[in-house]
């Protein structure tokens, strides 16, 4: 059985965003190394990832030798960062599903690479990311970005679980 998983703001190629964020690596080839291994460790060949964008900041021979060194299969929300190339650009570079606008998922999430505004009535939950290191205090706001899962992609399941009262589930 495959697992779902999400993340953000990898970044790859982004030297700065290693001052920006104070993430722990010496240059921008070490974040990659560290950041695919950690993607692997978690995710499985038939797994499945939406990445909620700002995935790359390399050109496209290396970026798709990223995408195709990382495990499971790749759905790309693009991000601001992302949105400077074509949804045909990230399809080339490997991603199977390629989405200029957020996803509902299972009916109750919305995936989306900046936050969404959600009212306290609203019955949703929005992951994102975006705001990197930032949090919003609420349960139905779900940051997935690197700097806050030590790198590596989270599962939605793990999501739910913290997110959606037992009794709902």
């Amino acid at each position: 059985m495959s697992n779902v998983f999400v993340i953000s703001d990898h970044h790859f190629g982004h030297r700065q965003i290693i001052d920006f964020e104070s993430r722990p690596f010496a240059d921008a080839e070490e974040m990659t190394e560290v950041m695919m291994q950690k993607w692997n460790a978690a995710v499985g060949p038939q797994d499945k990832v939406f990445h909620l964008g700002d995935f790359s900041f390399l050109n496209l021979a290396k970026t798709k030798e990223i995408v195709a060194g990382l495990n499971g299969r790749k759905t790309l929300i693009l991000g601001n960062h992302d949105r400077g190339r074509p949804r045909s650009w990230w399809l080339e570079a490997g991603f199977d599903e390629v989405s200029e606008y957020p996803i509902v998922y299972n009916g109750f999430f919305f995936l989306s690479h900046e936050p969404m505004y959600m009212n306290k009535h609203m019955p949703y939950v929005n992951i994102h990311g975006h705001i990197h290191g930032q949090q919003y205090e609420s349960r139905q706001y779900v940051n997935v970005s690197v700097e806050l899962w030590d790198y590596t992609p989270v599962s939605f399941e793990a999501i739910r679980e913290a997110v959606v009262p037992n009794e709902e589930q």
